[in-house]
């Protein structure tokens, strides 16, 4: 099986062309699980499959997270999966994706830098009040996409110097949380200056923090957009992997073309010796 190694702003992934290796779909997710898995395999965040499209779109991309379980749909791994497909032939620089949880658009802006317009906010609920171990957090809800990608926005002052394993453990009980039918990715921010954004986010599915959420990027820029703390151009928003920049507008007090922009790299291609995923 050949693969394709990616990352942006240090989300990395696997990307599979399912046109070429026709895997069974049912058993995508069994693949991610083995080759995300660090140190015993390639390892990855996630693992990307490009498939025909079933409309009119340049292909379609399915989203596993490296637990094996399928994703909506991922911010940073769609600029990887544009970049996939014009480096591959595969469309021009400007395309036109299917994910399951709708249509994505995406472009070339410069080499090695990648914009894709994010699926719409089809839910925003500012301040949601979830009690964790006898405190109360101020939780903003935000599902992107339909069905949606769901996103906990959660101000974490000094964020940089703060105690990254209390975040964590406050990360876990929040991402399962009752009042969260589907689970929460968790998005820590703090704003230090204008438009500019500190953000840390624990991904489901990943069960840790990653060094990168393209759409809890997007899920915080919006929050605070309106919110009026932010004004929605180019929004710098901080991760450990780099920097992305989050562009919005605002119509009838809801967000509207949400646009994520950053870095893509094509890290390494190559081999899957092992040809069986059994111990």
């Amino acid at each position: 099986m050949k693969f394709t190694k990616m990352q942006g702003a240090g989300n990395d992934f696997i990307v599979i062309n399912n046109m070429e290796e026709k895997i069974p779909h049912s058993e995508l997710g069994m693949w991610a699980k083995k080759l995300c898995e660090r140190r015993f395999s390639i390892g990855a965040d996630g693992m990307m499959v490009v498939d025909s499209p079933d409309g009119e779109a340049d292909f379609k991309m399915f989203f596993f997270n490296s637990d094996g379980s399928v994703g909506e749909m991922c911010g940073n791994g769609a600029r990887c999966i544009v970049c996939y497909g014009y480096e591959k032939g595969l469309s021009g620089e400007n395309q036109c994706v299917e994910t399951t949880a709708g249509i994505v658009y995406g472009k070339r802006i410069e080499d090695r830098f990648y914009q894709v317009r994010l699926n719409d906010i089809s839910s925003l609920k500012l301040d949601c009040p979830i009690e964790v171990d006898g405190k109360t957090y101020s939780v903003s809800y935000v599902e992107v996409g339909n069905p949606g990608v769901p996103h906990g926005v959660v101000e974490a002052k000094n964020l940089a110097t703060r105690d990254k394993e209390e975040l964590k453990n406050l990360a876990r009980k929040l991402r399962f949380h009752k009042d969260f039918y589907k689970g929460i990715n968790v998005n820590f921010y703090d704003v230090i200056g204008e438009n500019d954004v500190n953000e840390l986010t624990y991904e489901r599915g990943v069960e840790d923090f990653t060094y990168a959420c393209g759409t809890g990027s997007g899920a915080t820029a919006s929050v605070l957009t309106i919110k009026n703390i932010v004004d929605g151009k180019k929004v710098k928003i901080n991760v450990p992997g780099g920097t992305l920049y989050i562009d919005s507008e605002v119509k009838n007090g809801r967000i509207d073309d949400l646009y994520l922009t950053g870095p893509v790299k094509i890290v390494a291609e190559g081999i899957v010796c092992d040809d069986s995923v059994e111990e």
